[in-house]
């Protein structure tokens, strides 16, 4: 009852602070629609309890309270509320539109994910949630909003849950929902969301940074009040009107740095940094001069945002300078629409405003990246091609580039001039065959930096296209796309000549004969099964690289193997074995109830025996485990022979302790490889052991002692690591 009464009191409490945001924003909400949704939330919500035991109403009420405090509309609130119910309960689609509108129905459906759908794989759930998303936030970037609120909430309560979990949702919200904020804009979810992130992923990098930065936050208040001091000064000198702000780099930012360019905390410039905001542009150029002139500018180290904007419509002027004390720091200068831009993104800018339905073209302009996604998309052919695509497109970072008239063209950190071309316009990259980069003759694969000004040279000649080699050679997914859409279009024959070679190449170096019907069996079948029209479509595919050769080959493959097991288990007669459910046979006894012993942990390969337990059948332990061999001294009659059988499609649990150097990066450089194995990890910690070294312990699933050893042998190849062992629990 106390229980009861307090999560009354929590709830009551949370609505109440959503209430009060919304009373004291300046903009238009329908209070009686907003309490409605609330209410009809938590009646379908009843008896639902989060991880943490508060009752699930909270969460959506979180939500909404994020979504008020980025100045979102009234619908956006709703939806907010509501976000979670078709997903969680047994209210459909149909009869949210019934009760709210469609316009709020849309916005929960583009949320909601699709769990009530079968998949043939977590992977595939993943890929088309994604594309599902991608594509209602292209028609109203709400819903991205929406759900980057409900991510940072779930971020907030998420030591909550379990370990797996945790390193599972924190892993995909800085590979995609912190970067997505960074697109739109929105800094402030983009730090919470990185540094929470990071607090699970490597708690021992970020604890040794939030050390780095206590510490120097207590020495360095001081110099911070004399660099406040004489910035004010300077501009009160000349009756400026301005706002003065500090603030010192957050923690991922600079983890980052340190793992990507491996510079020590001391060794970067801009861990401090004063913002100057005043009312025009002019004001902005010149309060840049007299910084200059107060403090020394360090060269290469001055970037204007405000002539060339960042995607995510981000403008300033950013200079680093060293005063008199000999510290490096950054000052940034922007107007206060560019600040409230650069605080709120998207929500600064957004052509529901105030309730404003009609288009707005500059806005629409400033999405253009998500349509672009939209249409490569068709081309990715699985989930590792989707975030693949994603990172690039969305999440790398930017260069400036110009076109010979001056127009500023950005692309991601590593194009080349073909990505230039295709970003220009699909005939200019189909046309090009040459470039000019600063007026000089470049190799197609030059790679862009900042500021340089790219002359594409084109033919008139009707029959000229791009080649087959661009495909390896570009770095952005709409070049790539645009490149295939050619020769699917153009080349349908030569594609097929070329599909056949590349794929009799790859099933011949898999061993797969090509003179055996059954092989052009299982290639119709394959077919058919990825959803081609016919054979002819699917060697097409490969030739303009819509698809992989190898893909399909380990595909035919895996189906001759399958189909010659099943003729070998009908036709030849199979002697009885005594082999449990486990993949284990035990000598003389027939399908019996094993279990494996926590004490071993025995995996395929690994030399075994039985013990006949009390009333849980045969216990599995490692013929090298203490207690089988204590056991076997003390009771030999109840000690079995056992041997692995049919244990190939099984997964087994196994532990590893990897002693490695106590540096920033260490786990993320373990989880990064074990993720690039496709290792499913159970549980992933660390302990610092005080001697500049640090224990990381992983539990994961493998099938046998040959993929623990694969796996062992590829973590030793990472120079942080000092040892590894296997641990028998």
């Amino acid at each position: 009852m106390k229980r009861q009464v307090l999560n009354l009191e929590i709830e009551l409490q949370k609505y109440n602070e959503l209430t009060e945001l919304i009373n004291a924003s300046d903009k238009f909400y329908d209070t009686q629609l907003i309490e409605t949704a609330y209410l009809f939330s938590k009646e379908h919500h009843k008896g639902q309890y989060r991880q943490s035991g508060e009752p699930y109403i909270c969460h959506p009420i979180e939500v909404a309270k994020i979504i008020v405090g980025l100045g979102f509309d009234n619908d956006s609130v709703v939806a907010s509320l509501l976000h979670d119910i078709v997903e969680d309960t047994d209210v459909t689609l149909d009869e949210l539109k019934l009760k709210f509108g469609s316009e709020i129905a849309s916005l929960v459906d583009g949320v909601t994910k699709l769990g009530k759908i079968a998949y043939s794989s977590k992977e595939e759930q993943q890929m088309e949630y994604l594309r599902k998303m991608f594509f209602a936030m292209a028609n109203d970037i709400r819903v991205i909003v929406i759900k980057l609120a409900d991510r940072l909430h779930n971020m907030r309560t998420l030591g909550a849950c379990d370990n797996d979990k945790q390193l599972r949702i924190s892993l995909e919200t800085i590979e995609i929902f912190a970067p997505l904020s960074h697109r739109l804009g929105m800094r402030k979810l983009k730090i919470e969301l990185e540094d929470t992130s990071l607090m699970y992923l490597d708690p021992v990098g970020y604890d040794m940074i939030k050390r780095k930065l206590e510490s120097t936050i207590v020495d360095k208040n001081k110099f911070i009040s004399n660099i406040c001091d004489q910035i004010t000064e300077r501009l009160n000198e000349y009756k400026l009107n301005f706002k003065l702000e500090h603030r010192i780099k957050h923690i991922f930012s600079i983890y980052k740095k340190i793992f990507t360019q491996n510079k020590t905390f001391e060794e970067l410039y801009d861990i401090y940094a004063f913002r100057i905001i005043c009312d025009n542009v002019n004001d902005c150029y010149y309060i840049l001069g007299l910084m200059h002139d107060l403090y020394n500018p360090i060269p290469g180290r001055f970037k204007d945002y405000i002539s060339t904007p960042k995607p995510n419509m981000y403008q300033s002027l950013h200079t680093t300078v060293i005063g008199k004390d000999g510290i490096p720091f950054e000052i940034q200068i922007r107007t206060w629409k560019m600040h409230k831009t650069a605080e709120f993104g998207i929500a600064a800018h957004w052509k529901y405003k105030d309730g404003i339905s009609k288009s707005n073209v500059e806005f629409d302009s400033k999405l253009t990246w998500v349509r672009n996604i939209i249409e490569t998309q068709d081309d990715l052919s699985g989930t590792e091609d989707l975030l693949k695509s994603l990172k690039v497109d969305l999440f790398s970072d930017e260069v400036f580039v110009f076109t010979p008239k001056g127009d500023v063209v950005n692309l991601p950190a590593g194009s080349n001039v073909i990505d230039f071309a295709y970003a220009i316009h699909s005939a200019v990259g189909n046309k090009m065959i040459g470039a000019k980069v600063n007026g000089k003759i470049v190799n197609l694969d030059y790679t862009l930096s900042n500021g340089e000004i790219i002359e594409i040279i084109t033919t008139s000649s009707a029959n000229h296209g791009p080649s087959r080699n661009w495909l390896m050679m570009v770095k952005t997914n709409e070049a790539r796309s645009k490149i295939r859409q050619w020769f699917k279009k153009e080349r349908r024959e030569e594609n097929i000549s070329e599909g056949v070679s590349s794929l009799e190449h790859e099933l011949k170096s898999l061993g797969v004969s090509l003179d055996d019907p059954q092989t052009d069996q299982q290639l119709l079948n394959v077919c058919e099964n990825m959803h081609f029209s016919d054979v002819d479509d699917m060697y097409a595919a490969i030739g303009y690289g819509g698809t992989s050769a190898q893909k399909i080959a380990v595909k035919v493959r895996d189906a001759l193997i399958r189909l010659k097991n099943t003729e070998e288990i009908r036709i030849v007669p199979q002697p009885k074995k005594k082999v449990s459910d486990g993949g284990v046979a035990v000598e003389g006894i027939d399908n019996c109830l094993i279990k494996f012993a926590k004490c071993c942990n025995p995996l395929p390969g690994d030399f075994i025996v039985g013990y006949i337990t009390k009333g849980y059948g045969v216990s599995i332990h490692n013929i090298n485990c203490p207690n089988a061999k204590r056991g076997l001294e003390q009771n030999p009659e109840r000690w079995l022979k056992a041997s692995w059988e049919n244990s190939e499609s099984k997964y087994f649990t196994a532990t590893i302790n990897i002693e490695a150097k106590n540096a920033v990066g260490v786990m993320a450089k373990v989880a990064s490889a074990l993720a690039d194995m496709k290792v499913s990890v159970r549980n992933f910690n660390a302990r610092d052991n005080g001697d500049d070294t640090a224990t990381i312990s992983v539990a994961m699933d493998v099938k046998n002692v040959d993929h623990l050893n694969f796996i062992i042998s590829k973590l030793r190849k990472n120079k942080l690591v000092i040892d590894i062992t296997r641990i028998n629990h």
